[in-house]
Order: C-alpha cells, then sequence, then structure tokens
C-alpha cells in the first residue's frame, strides 16, 4: 500500500466504543492513515465511547466506555485527502446528523467509498445519500431508511451488505464481513 493513504472517520461522544475502536485499528494496521475527527473538538481532545451489548433484552444495553482520543482537527479537514469515510454508530449520530458541516463531508463522500454501521446511517439519511440504495443498520432505524428512500436489507447481524461503494451493516458483530467488503471498495490487497 503506497504511503499516506487517507481514511476519514466521524466521532461524537457516546460513539459505539467497538464501532470506532476496531476500525480504526484495523485499518491502520493495513496501513491507511485513519484521521478521526469531532465537531467543535482539535487533534488530541477526546470524545467519550458507549459500550452497546446484546444481552437478552428487547434492545442492547449500554455501559461506560474508553475516552478516544481524536487523532486530527474537525476544522482543518480537507476532503480530497481522503479517500473514504467510516461513520461508526452509537448514540452520536442522533446529534451530529444535526451538524451541517457533517452532512456536507458525507455528501462530498457519495461517490466514493464509505463504510457506515449501526446508527450510523442516521447521518447518511439526514445527507440524502441513502435514497435508491440497498443498505443495512440496527434494525431501529429501519423506518428513517425507508422514509429517505432507501431499501432496507435485513442481515444476520454478523453480515453486511455493499451497494456501489456504500458497505453498511447492522452493528459491531458484523466488523470482520464490514471491513473485508470495505477493503475491497478501497480495492485494498489484503491477503494471508
Amino acid at each position: 500500500m503506497a504511503d499516506d493513504i487517507k481514511i476519514l472517520m466521524l466521532a461524537g461522544d457516546y460513539v459505539e466504543d467497538y464501532e470506532i475502536m476496531v476500525p480504526y485499528q484495523a485499518l491502520t494496521m493495513v496501513g491507511y492513515t485513519v484521521d478521526v475527527v469531532s465537531p467543535d473538538k482539535k487533534k488530541g481532545d477526546k470524545v467519550i465511547t458507549a459500550i452497546h451489548d446484546f444481552e437478552g433484552a428487547q434492545t442492547y444495553s449500554e455501559k461506560p466506555g474508553h475516552h478516544f482520543a481524536l487523532t486530527a482537527d474537525f476544522d482543518k479537514v480537507v476532503l480530497d485527502d481522503y479517500v473514504g469515510l467510516v461513520v461508526p454508530g452509537g448514540r452520536m449520530p442522533e446529534y451530529l446528523r444535526l451538524d451541517q458541516r457533517v452532512l456536507d463531508i458525507v455528501k462530498e463522500f457519495s461517490d466514493r467509498p464509505i463504510a457506515c454501521i449501526c446508527h450510523g446511517i442516521q447521518i447518511l439519511t439526514a445527507a440524502g445519500i441513502v435514497k435508491g440504495r440497498k443498505v443495512s443498520a440496527y434494525p431501529a432505524c429501519r423506518p428513517e431508511v425507508e422514509i429517505a428512500g432507501g431499501t432496507y436489507v435485513d442481515i444476520p447481524v454478523t453480515e453486511a451488505i455493499t451497494d456501489g461503494e456504500l458497505v453498511t451493516a447492522p452493528a459491531w458483530p458484523a466488523h470482520p464481513a464490514w471491513l473485508s467488503q470495505f477493503l475491497k471498495v478501497l480495492g485494498a490487497n489484503v491477503s494471508p
């Protein structure tokens, strides 16, 4: 892989812990530079994560996670520097979708590789980029996908779906499938 191929990742307080930590580590491991940014925050500032688990209740449980240090300044992002975008889930998307700059960033990536998981789809629906596309997300987001003109695909929580350059999945148990499909869309060649 060429030096300094960059991916942008959106973050905010109460982002789902695994959905920020695992993709950040995996993409960095295979050679990408991952710039993780959050509105109103700078490189080195931290976001609080939340751990969501599936323990038999009607919905996921939530526990305190880690503090994740941002790797770049939100206000200094130059979108042409990035080959792809990662949008994690958690509670972060419900308020980041209200930030016009976040929506503008997502729109700029509408024809580039995007990996979106769980509630991250709330940002994509607000940005208007799911219309006519097949996507997955946390099942509670299905109405938003359908109202936004997308086709919600109900797949097992361990699976992912690719539509063009958009890779989506229901939740963090899909990381192996989701990250693998995203790497293919990015054109990465990872083999044992």
